[in-house]
């Protein structure tokens, strides 16, 4: 898989901007954490990227200032592991723990 690192919050503006044309995911997640671990591994086997949108990765431990900025912008709590999907300038769905799947989020992306 194909992630593209979200390490400064001026990228994350760059995202929100273009997320008016073309939506993007960003996973949240923790390298310290096994169940984050596991989720992105989980993830980054089934999702095929039907759509071929843009893949943002926050390592939530050395990118704190990005994440907690994703939560302010987007309103939604801090977590990680976390999924969220960003449709013009807003989040459109976001999902955290065990309920971060690959096919869900593919028929989803399908209907945007």
């Amino acid at each position: 898989m194909n992630w593209i690192e979200l390490t400064e919050t001026a990228t994350l503006s760059e995202l929100i901007a273009h997320s008016a044309t073309k939506p993007c995911i960003i996973f949240k997640n923790s390298t310290t954490c096994y169940i984050s671990k596991m989720a992105l591994k989980n993830f980054e086997r089934s999702f095929t990227n039907p759509t071929q949108i843009d893949c943002y990765i926050v390592d939530v431990k050395k990118d704190r200032l990005v994440s907690l900025d994703i939560a302010d912008r987007f309103q939604v709590q801090h977590e990680s592991p976390q999924l969220l999907i960003i449709a013009e300038g807003k989040v459109v769905y976001h999902t955290s723990h065990e309920g971060i799947d690959a096919t869900a989020t593919e028929k989803l992306l399908l209907r945007l």
